[in-house]
């Protein structure tokens, strides 16, 4: 890892993705508006299942990652069970993040608002959930890139400049 403080992993889950039945558009997407954006990236694609998206979390915090993005699994299906993984690894919740990702397209898309993604601090790890479609990669990456490298800043002690 070149420079930790610009270093993601974008997880997808999805049960057909990890099968390999449905391509995994969402995961590529998220990987290449990282990247453009000065982030060193690895992508991860795991089932719907908690302990795998837990699993799948935790070894990037581990690896030490700034930024962790998760991508699929938080609507209201019986296997949607992304924030159920991610909310009690998180030491620090931010809703604010969850709460703008959600409204950035509200008013476009009202189903939208569906969406139980989280948002926080596990130790100095980012961590945020988007809904698993192209378009909630695409609407949500700016959000999360507006605040993911002063969140890497600050959670190693950075002034808030």
């Amino acid at each position: 890892m070149e420079n930790p403080d610009r270093s993601a992993t974008m997880i997808t889950v999805s049960d057909r993705s990890a099968e390999g039945t449905r391509e995994d558009l969402s995961g590529p997407l998220g990987t290449r508006l990282l990247e453009e954006a000065g982030w060193e990236v690895e992508g991860v694609v795991v089932p719907d299942d908690r302990d795998a998206i837990a699993g799948a979390i935790l070894a990037a915090v581990d690896a030490g990652v700034a930024l962790v993005v998760t991508t699929g699994g938080t609507g209201l299906g019986p296997r949607d069970v992304t924030p159920e993984a991610t909310g009690p690894l998180l030491d620090r919740p931010i809703p604010g993040i969850a709460e703008r990702l959600r409204a950035v397209v509200a008013d476009r898309l009202p189903a939208s608002t569906l969406s139980r993604g989280v948002a926080g601090l596990r130790g100095r790890t980012l961590v945020v959930n988007l809904a698993g479609s192209p378009g909630a990669v695409q609407d949500g990456m700016p959000v999360i890139l507006s605040v993911a490298a002063h969140v890497a800043d600050q959670v190693r002690g950075g002034d808030h400049t």
